[in-house]
């Protein structure tokens, strides 16, 4: 599945941007601060979540803008998707499909897209939110029904916090049967993410550890946590504990994803940052495998900065990797980073808002 067309509109520094790419290589090179990554964001709007960046919808907007953004997208030769917000409205994100209203979570029926930025470089190192994050996005590829959980979970949780602080400060009695009914949307909803997320680790481990020796670092992963057993009748008898904390304090949100090196049997946050680099890179290329395998279309893989990290042999290796495995975006500041691509790579040139 590939991006065939990619408009902009009022999208970060991008007024009006058009682009047709090609089904393989995308390359957009320009200086620091053009709006290469810009572009790699609003793809990654095209999938449920909040973006490569985590970014409140009102800091995407264009300044001197309407107000509002949108993205929209042409894929699969006839299907229409976009996503943005309409001015007077700035955090209210709407999506619509084949010009129909539609929840954020049904973009995971047309798209998968993953991402690799230097913000992420310090993900084994984080907290385990990140984790966590990164392995939602891998889970959502191999199970699509995951981000509908995640987000059923979420909002049952936000409403059972809300009824525990509530009844903590006594501006509310404590309803129990409305409390029992969310920890049980809860205990639902968390067995299929724990699932998913376990399902995605097995498959994924296993197709690393096959993999031979080469130029990026083998990973071995492990699910940490968030399976507890019965967890209705856990988080029944947590409420006081959750109440005083003010957040619930089990469930697979607390979960987090083990990474260790394979060759030097080392967990990967006490590895080299060079090390962690490649630790990642690897898990998102066989990732990206596995889902092309599995769901049959290959996810479209968003690669920010990559090049100019890695050294001429490892860079020739993740081209020829990559090439005839879907629509890789890469952005770089120089354009002899990328000589080694096939000659039908799609390039553009981006100008502080402008592309050609």
């Amino acid at each position: 599945m590939a991006i065939t067309r990619l408009s902009l509109t009022d999208f970060r520094n991008h007024a009006d941007a058009v682009l047709s790419p090609g089904a393989g290589f995308v390359v957009l090179t320009g200086e620091n601060g053009a709006g290469k990554t810009n572009v790699l964001e609003a793809v990654s709007l095209l999938a449920p979540g909040r973006g490569l960046r985590r970014a409140a919808s009102s800091d995407m907007a264009r300044h001197g803008g309407g107000g509002g953004f949108g993205v929209a997208a042409r894929i699969a030769g006839d299907v229409d998707i976009g996503t943005g917000t309409r001015a007077g409205s700035p955090e209210r994100r709407l999506v619509r499909i084949n010009g129909a209203g539609a929840p954020a979570t049904g973009l995971a029926d047309w798209l998968t897209i993953l991402w690799l930025t230097p913000a992420m470089d310090r993900i084994f190192v984080e907290a385990a939110g990140e984790r966590r994050r990164f392995l939602d996005r891998l889970t959502m590829a191999i199970v699509p029904a995951h981000a509908r959980h995640a987000s059923r979970y979420e909002a049952a949780m936000r409403a059972r916090n809300r009824l525990l602080g509530e009844a903590e400060k006594g501006t509310r009695s404590l309803d129990t049967d409305w409390l029992a009914a969310l920890e049980a949307q809860m205990a639902e909803h968390g067995r299929a993410i724990t699932r998913a997320r376990a399902e995605t680790v097995r498959l994924l481990g296993d197709r690393l550890v096959a993999e031979p020796d080469g130029p990026f670092a083998r990973a071995a992963l492990a699910l940490d946590g968030g399976g507890e057993d019965d967890f209705a009748s856990v988080l029944a008898e947590s409420r006081r504990r959750d109440a005083a904390a003010g957040r619930t304090l089990s469930g697979p949100h607390r979960s987090d994803l083990a990474v260790t090196h394979v060759g030097k049997n080392q967990p990967a946050a006490l590895c080299s940052t060079g090390e962690q680099k490649a630790l990642l890179l690897g898990i998102v290329l066989a990732h990206a495998e596995l889902v092309a395998e599995r769901v049959g279309r290959a996810p479209i893989l968003l690669l920010d900065e990559i090049a100019a990290h890695l050294d001429p042999m490892r860079r020739e290796a993740l081209f020829g990797r990559l090439a005839g495995r879907g629509q890789v975006w890469m952005t770089g500041t120089e354009p002899a980073l990328f000589d080694g691509l096939p000659t039908d790579a799609t390039r553009y040139t981006v100008h502080s808002g402008t592309i050609d």
